[in-house]
C-alpha cells in the first residue's frame, strides 16, 4: 500500500486528489495538510510514502518544508513531489536542491496523477517528462547560479556515465539499453553514484550532475 501525504492550503484541490488517489487499488491517503509547518508535522507522525506539497502556503511554503522533511533522518523514505501551476515556476530549482523528487502540475490528468506517485513511491524521480528535464536545463544555465564543487569525483567512469544518462532523464530501463547492460546492473551503477555523491534521490543526483559540470545545461537527451 503505497501512503499518501497531501499538502496544500486549498481544501477543494486536496479533496480532488484525494478521491482520484483513493480509487486506486493500492493507495492510501493518510492525512492532510494546509501549510507546511502543519505538513512536516503530519509527515513525523504517519510516515507516507510520498507527499504531494503545493509549492506556495502559508506559514511555511512548500520548499522550507521539503527541506525539512529531507534533513529528517526519520523521514528518509518519505518522497516529496512538488504541486506547481505553472510548468516554468520560479521555485523549481530551489526544490530540486531542497531534496524534492519531481514535479507535478496541479491540472495533469488524473492517470499522470496516479503515476506520479507511483513512481515516487518507488523512489524514481519524476524527470522523464520533457517538461522537468527544460526546468533543470534552465535553471541550472542561469548565469547567477555559481557552478558548485565537483561532488562526483568519487565515481568510476561507468558510474558518471551512468549518472549523466540519469540527468538525461533517462530511466534505468533505457540506461541499461544504451549501455547494453541489465537493468539491475543499471539501477546498482545509480545507487552506489547516489550513495558517493550524498544524493538523497536520483532529482539531487541530476542536480549533482548538472552542477559539477558531468552534463552540460543544453546538452541534447
Amino acid at each position: 500500500m503505497i501512503r499518501v501525504l497531501l499538502v496544500d492550503d486549498q481544501a477543494l484541490i486536496r479533496g480532488g486528489f484525494r478521491a482520484l488517489l483513493e480509487a486506486e487499488e493500492g493507495i492510501a491517503v493518510v492525512g492532510e495538510a494546509a501549510d507546511g509547518r502543519e505538513g512536516v508535522e503530519l509527515a513525523r507522525d504517519r510516515l507516507p510514502d510520498v507527499a504531494l506539497v503545493d509549492v506556495q502556503m502559508p506559514v511555511l511554503g512548500g520548499i522550507g518544508a521539503t527541506r525539512r522533511i529531507a534533513a529528517d533522518p526519520a523521514l528518509d523514505g518519505v518522497r516529496v513531489v512538488i504541486l506547481t501551476n505553472y510548468g516554468l515556476d520560479e521555485y523549481v530549482y530551489d526544490a530540486l536542491r531542497a531534496g524534492a523528487a519531481g514535479f507535478l502540475l496541479k491540472d495533469i490528468e488524473p492517470e499522470e496523477l496516479v503515476q506520479g506517485v507511483r513512481t515516487a513511491a518507488r523512489g524514481d524521480a519524476l524527470l522523464s517528462p520533457s517538461i522537468t528535464r527544460r526546468l533543470i536545463r534552465e535553471y541550472l544555465a542561469h548565469p547567477a547560479r555559481p557552478p558548485a564543487p565537483d561532488v562526483l569525483h568519487g565515481l568510476t567512469s561507468r558510474e558518471r556515465e551512468v549518472t549523466a544518462l540519469v540527468a538525461r532523464g533517462l530511466s534505468n530501463g533505457e540506461i541499461a539499453r544504451r549501455m547494453v547492460i541489465s537493468p539491475a546492473t543499471a539501477k546498482t551503477h545509480v545507487s552506489r553514484a547516489m550513495v558517493k555523491a550524498g544524493a538523497r534521490d536520483r532529482a539531487q543526483l541530476v542536480v549533482l550532475a548538472y552542477e559539477s559540470g558531468l552534463v552540460a545545461p543544453g546538452a541534447p537527451l
